[in-house]
């Protein structure tokens, strides 16, 4: 039988495999292209990506939005063109990574949008678990930790033992919404209209929490004035206020869900400090602006945008962690 962790992010999908050459496989663009007037699928993943914001006749769908699928068809088409092009065969078992408290009616989604792609048996298991696994921090059910993966389109938060989550939440707070007020930053600053991708790619080239940072990139875009192409020079330190602002959005909810906590698991917590996983960690400086913040240690996983993905491969190879994390 053939067994998949599977992530199904708002940006990126990636999937783990389990078996001879335990690792992940895949991570591609949640994303797929529609002809407009035929409404037929037409590419997947990074081909769909390519893309985007340059097309007439076709359609750039992203069928997770903020962490929730939001057309089941297209996810299922997606996750079987993916599945396919990893030679699946036969009885195949797939663990989702899910948002922390994750509905019944999401799971329901995530089922069908299984039963679409030819999974045969799903189980379910909520990031802040899987983010923290994935990086091996030590957890049990006497030894908690804090968790924070930042994805695109949500963050999960949670401290937890393997007896269960004590204190956590999910919040529509993530990298997307970053990008969003980039493009927004951008045209006030330079009077110059940005797209989604570039926004991207600018928060990813040159993004930083290091106070004072001079890293640059060239971007191109639009005058909003004159509507001719234009370029610029932008640096981190010009683009340092919309990225703060969200992250300083998911500190304050972090904060909250630490206030919850009994006496001695925030001992515990003062201890081992946070872990801090997702895309958006990748950003230089993120770990020591959480820690002041916060005021413990921040630890950003070695590989943010696996932690969840390796963790639910980790899981998905031990029966009695499964059994004991599952979802009902």
């Amino acid at each position: 039988m053939t067994k998949f962790a599977i992530d199904f992010g708002t940006s990126v999908t990636k999937i783990f495999q389990l078996g001879s050459g335990n690792g992940v496989v895949l991570a591609e663009a949640t994303c797929v292209t529609v002809d407009k007037l035929t409404g037929d699928a037409k590419a997947f993943g990074d081909d769909a990506k390519k893309v985007l914001g340059k097309t007439a006749d076709t359609e750039v769908v992203f069928p997770v939005y903020e962490g929730e699928i939001v057309d089941e068809v297209l996810a299922g088409a997606l996750l079987g063109y993916f599945m396919s092009r990893l030679g699946r065969r036969g009885f195949t078992e797939a663990l989702f990574c899910v948002p922390c408290g994750c509905s019944k009616e999401s799971r329901i989604k995530y089922l069908h949008v299984a039963r679409i792609a030819g999974l045969s048996k799903v189980s379910f298991v909520e990031v802040p678990y899987l983010a923290a696994l994935g990086q091996n921090v030590p957890v049990s059910e006497s030894n908690p930790a804090f968790s924070v993966d930042i994805g695109a389109g949500k963050t999960s938060l949670a401290a937890f033992s393997l007896d269960g989550i004590i204190a956590g939440l999910n919040m529509n707070v993530g990298g997307n919404n970053m990008d969003v007020h980039i493009i927004d930053h951008i045209a006030q600053l330079y009077n110059l209209k940005i797209g989604p991708f570039t926004a991207e790619k600018l928060k990813n080239t040159v993004g930083s929490l290091i106070p004072h940072d001079h890293q640059s990139t060239i971007v191109q875009g639009r005058d909003i004035t004159t509507g001719k192409p234009r370029q610029v020079v932008v640096y981190s330190e010009d683009i340092i206020r919309p990225i703060s602002g969200y992250v300083n959005t998911i500190l304050e909810y972090a904060e909250l869900v630490l206030r919850k906590l009994p006496e001695e698991v925030s001992a515990i917590m003062c201890r081992s400090g946070v872990y801090l996983s997702g895309g958006v960690c990748d950003m230089p400086g993120l770990g020591d602006y959480v820690a002041e913040r916060l005021q413990m240690d921040a630890h950003v996983a070695e590989n943010p945008h696996m932690a969840a993905v390796l963790g639910g491969g980790r899981v998905l190879g031990n029966a009695a962690l499964l059994a004991k994390l599952r979802m009902e």
